[in-house]
């Protein structure tokens, strides 16, 4: 499977006052919880890609780049394409967080995941 790789953007909010930092996995995950019961998505092959997204952001956030399945970065993108909040245009850094993952580019390499 084709994998795609986009660089992870971090930035500080403030929210209630307090400093939290943030970054394009953080706003994906986000996006994710979102989601109303209505649209959330089921079934096995759903779980898989849920799965395979909580493990690919976890080693973004060590690495500085989102490594995603083919799958499973179309099933985020759509996700953007209907869901994102326009207000985050407003945030420079999600704004180019969201700009980077909806460009992202296949680099054609096989992912050696079993998942």
């Amino acid at each position: 499977m084709k994998v795609r790789e986009i660089k992870v953007i971090k930035w500080t909010e403030k929210v209630k006052g307090k400093d939290v930092e943030a970054d394009t996995t953080s706003l994906l995950g986000m996006m994710i919880k979102m989601m109303t019961p209505q649209d959330a998505p089921r079934g096995l092959d759903s779980f898989r890609i849920m799965s395979r997204l909580d493990k690919a952001f976890t080693k973004a956030k060590e690495s500085g780049v989102l490594k995603l399945e083919e799958t499973d970065y179309l099933f985020l993108k759509e996700r953007i394409k209907k869901d994102i909040p326009a207000a985050w245009g407003t945030i420079p850094e999600a704004a180019e967080a969201v700009e980077l993952f909806a460009e992202a580019e296949s680099d054609n390499k096989e992912s050696k995941s079993k998942d």
